[in-house]
């Protein structure tokens, strides 16, 4: 914290002598028959500076000097207008805009280079990552879980499945670059900040399957998010109850360099205070960030990417409490801890890139970089525990207490791993524009290690016996038949691994408009993937074609799919029992997916908007069964399955709101995997798992439709935003999430017993923000230090509004009669968070 308080100090200078180079660009904004318009774009082209006129039609944006620069005024309904000047130091220029009226256009619907898009991408905006109220890791991942086929049942992580995938299905991108997450990480508590930092992102572009080959090898989806490039000198800092962030940006060197810093601290003591488990939680969540690019040319440019963050997770258990059962039995947990938990993750990326374009059609990027994580886990807690019997007649005088006790125990977990990796990438990309094509085209090579020490077990103990044991030795003490210590859940090894990887791809696209005026876009590409644990060679065609008719324009039709392959990154090698997966039995696993969209523009209110509708369906192959705790995966690794996903995406967003983008968002999905089991001659069911083990069988036998780790069936999301009429500057934003349970099923059973499903996900989050200072404040006093303030926020969050009990996983206990039980570990509770935003 003193680090970063430093840092701000140190930046403030940077502020005041970038504002006394600025211009002023000032004006009135109306339409065609003299009527102020609010909210009108006015921008810098080609960055995400840019101002919002008032309910006046006033705005007042400043700029740097002696710069050429284009300024765009967009507004839906109304063509763009532009303006291309030159400021002089400390000079206030007058510019009054008349918008001129155009067919309607959602900010959503533009689309690089062309009219429509064959693929499956969502555009969104990335300041409304910033406003979004958020108790997790993340703005723009918390903006994306609200996106139709994205669900989320942990707010305190910035992890999502997409269309029945798990959280390692999904690709990351940060300006063209891979992005990795811990690996250890078992829950939202720990976790901390995403590598995305809000502050420093000018565009979000995001797909929930059928997306083109120029992205990676990953089954679900893919975000890829573009950093600022900055043309004037800006800064921020916001400080709320759960941290400080804040950035600079700007440039140097005769505006041939420009720099982006962001520096974050987080702090969730606050947040977990009202969890269920009373104890001494000191997370600290750390990280810095700068961007640097420098113009060697007008057409070639270097640009280097830095990260490195620095998690720690410290939590000494006191007790806990923890109701939990139905209004026929109810139960009472209480838990008294010794020990602790530890948890540590260091993480740094390196990244350089250099860009060339010979010529306006041709673009080459050579793209370097290096990531290393070292991470480590260290626990021993026991847990003494009472199970009691709730009374649940209202009309009795002990309702609410316990009336009977039914077991107590003892457990103990105990954790010592470490982790350690490094990836090394060298990537070329390469894009070409010829008439109305455009063929790109790209070639890695990556190089994986790995060294991973894990030993962890656990140990349940229940009225001072050993599980499992019979009856008799309740009543006998002495009974030989009860059996000996054994501990649970036991993982040890050392697994040390060199991966080498190559792949590639090669990609077109077309456009072409007929006679009738109906327009096509064709976008067709091959991925090839060599992956270096058993030298495997896997092909991935895939294609989209997208018609807009002519008879009907405000309708775009879309079809994508084609064959994506995941190889594993590690998780998916180790077993249950820390030991790798022979290369052998080492899968590479297979989606062939196929998407169905259609895209509906229409107006309502005076207003517009978007209708965007999918069908999916997704046949995967070579899958591997896994389990989902908390957000901790672990795989069957040498299990196979086949399965599929299949479901509806619906989403609408438009001006609910004059001025202010809003969207809700429903999907319907269903996913499950058919596994094969083997059955002995007694006729008990046994794993692929217990074969390699030894055991025999009789025959074998395929258990289909086991409903996966994210089979959610129904999600439903609201992002919305208003302000107060006649006072914009107050705002409000909502963030809904809705989602039916997930499967889950008891420790050491198998994925076809695992068909139990948790309560609903019930969310909403809500901010009230009220703008200080703004556009038209003025300050008296000419040496007040405010005047370097462009805008002040003040925000009320309110997390967990309705106040529901989200379950994130279950305790599992047991009594003396092997009777187990499921506690539920509820997420958090309603709380309020202040934030101040300051914006240089």
């Amino acid at each position: 914290m003193k680090r970063l308080i430093i840092f701000i100090l140190l930046l403030l200078p940077a502020f005041a002598f970038g504002q006394k180079k600025d211009g002023v660009l000032y004006g009135k904004i109306v339409s065609e028959d003299g009527k102020a318009l609010e909210f009108v774009n006015v921008a810098v082209q080609g960055t995400p500076h840019g101002v919002v006129s008032d309910n006046h039609g006033s705005y007042r944006l400043t700029l740097p000097a002696d710069t050429l620069i284009n300024i765009v005024y967009s507004f839906v309904g109304f063509e763009d207008e532009k303006l291309q000047l030159r400021l002089k130091p400390d000079e206030r220029r007058k510019n009054d805009v008349v918008m001129k009226t155009s067919s309607t256009m959602l900010p959503e619907a533009t689309v690089h280079d062309q009219a429509i898009n064959s693929s499956t991408i969502t555009k969104l905006d990335a300041r409304e990552a910033v406003l979004l109220p958020s108790a997790g890791a993340g703005g723009v991942e918390d903006m994306v879980k609200t996106l139709a086929g994205v669900s989320s049942t942990n707010e305190l992580s910035s992890q999502y499945n997409v269309r029945g995938g798990n959280f390692d299905e999904n690709l990351i991108y940060v300006n063209g670059i891979e992005i990795y997450k811990p690996f250890l990480v078992g829950s939202g508590q720990q976790e901390g900040l995403s590598f995305i930092n809000s502050r420093l992102v000018s565009n979000i572009e995001f797909s929930a399957g059928g997306f083109s080959t120029e992205y990676g090898d990953k089954l679900s989806s893919v975000l890829d998010i573009s950093y600022k490039k900055p043309t004037v000198t800006e800064g921020s800092l916001a400080l709320s109850m759960l941290g400080a962030e804040a950035h600079a940006e700007g440039q140097a060197f005769k505006n041939r360099m420009s720099y982006l810093i962001g520096a974050r601290y987080k702090n969730t003591k606050y947040l977990l205070g009202n969890m269920d488990t009373k104890a001494n939680y000191q997370p600290n969540f750390t990280d810095v960030q700068a961007l640097l690019t420098y113009s060697v040319s007008p057409r070639f440019e270097i640009t280097a990417l830095g990260y490195y963050s620095r998690n720690s997770y410290l939590m000494i258990p006191t007790t806990r409490e923890t109701d939990f059962g139905n209004l026929q039995a109810s139960y009472r947990l209480k838990v008294y801890f010794d020990g602790q938990e530890l948890s540590r993750y260091t993480t740094g990326l390196g990244a350089v890139t250099f860009n060339y374009s010979p010529n306006e059609d041709l673009n080459l990027k050579l793209i370097t970089s290096g990531y290393s994580a070292v991470e480590s886990e260290t626990y021993d807690i026991q847990g003494q525990y009472w199970i009691g019997l709730l009374e649940t007649n209202p009309g009795s005088e002990e309702y609410g207490n316990v009336i009977s006790n039914q077991g107590v125990g003892t457990y103990i977990e105990h954790a010592r791993n470490s982790f350690y990796t490094r990836v090394f990438n060298i990537d070329h990309k390469g894009a070409y524009t010829y008439n109305d094509n455009t063929l790109k085209w790209g070639l890695r090579y990556q190089h994986q290690y790995f060294d991973d020490f894990i030993n962890e077990w656990d140990m349940v103990d229940s009225a001072g016996y050993t599980q499992p044991h019979t009856i008799d030795s309740i009543l006998n003490p002495n009974n030989p038949m009860q059996t000996p210590l054994e501990l649970k859940n036991v993982s040890k090894g050392h697994n040390e691994l060199n991966v080498n990887c190559l792949d590639g791809y090669l990609q077109n696209s077309w456009q072409f408009e007929n006679e009738k005026g109906n327009i096509w876009v064709l976008t067709a590409g091959l991925r090839l993937n060599y992956w270096g644990y058993n030298s495997s060679v896997n092909v991935s065609p895939r294609a989209g074609i997208a018609f807009k008719p002519q008879k009907y324009p405000n309708m775009t039709f879309r079809l994508s799919g084609g064959v994506y392959v995941q190889p594993p990154f590690y998780r998916e090698l180790r077993m249950f029992d820390g030991s790798l997966v022979s290369k052998d039995d080492a899968l590479v696993q297979k989606s062939y997916q196929v998407v169905l969209g259609h895209e509906y523009r229409f107006t309502a209110w005076d207003r517009p908007f978007v209708l965007t509708s999918e069908i999916y369906y997704k046949y995967l192959k070579d899958i591997i069964p896994y389990e989902v705790d908390n957000i901790r995966i672990r795989y069957y690794a040498d299990q196979k399955a086949t399965g599929y996903a299949t479901g509806i995406d619906l989403k609408v967003n438009g001006e609910f709101v004059k001025g202010i983008e809003s969207w809700a968002s429903v999907s319907v999905m269903k996913t499950a995997e058919n596994i094969k089991y083997y059955i002995n001659s007694d006729g008990q069911i046994l794993s692929q798992t217990d074969i390699n083990n030894g055991a025999d069988y009789d025959h074998d036998t395929i258990i289909s439709g086991i409903p996966r780790p994210s089979d959610q069936r129904i999600n439903f999301a609201i992002f919305f935003q208003d302000y107060i009429p006649f006072i914009p500057s107050f705002k409000v934003n909502l963030k809904l999430i809705f989602g039916t349970g997930l499967p889950f099923g008891a420790p050491e059973s198998e994925r076809y017993q695992q068909k139990f499903r948790m309560p609903s996900y019930r969310r909403v989050d809500i901010g009230f923000s009220k703008q200080l200072i703004g556009e038209k404040t003025s300050f008296r006093n000419p040496r007040n230090p405010l005047r370097y303030i462009e805008n002040c926020w003040l925000s009320l969050e309110i997390f967990n509004l309705l106040g529901v009990n989200n379950v994130s996983s279950y305790m599992w206990v047991t009594d003396v009669y092997n009777v187990q039980y499921a506690v539920p570990n509820y997420l958090t509770n309603r709380q309020i968070n202040l934030k101040l935003v300051v914006e240089f």
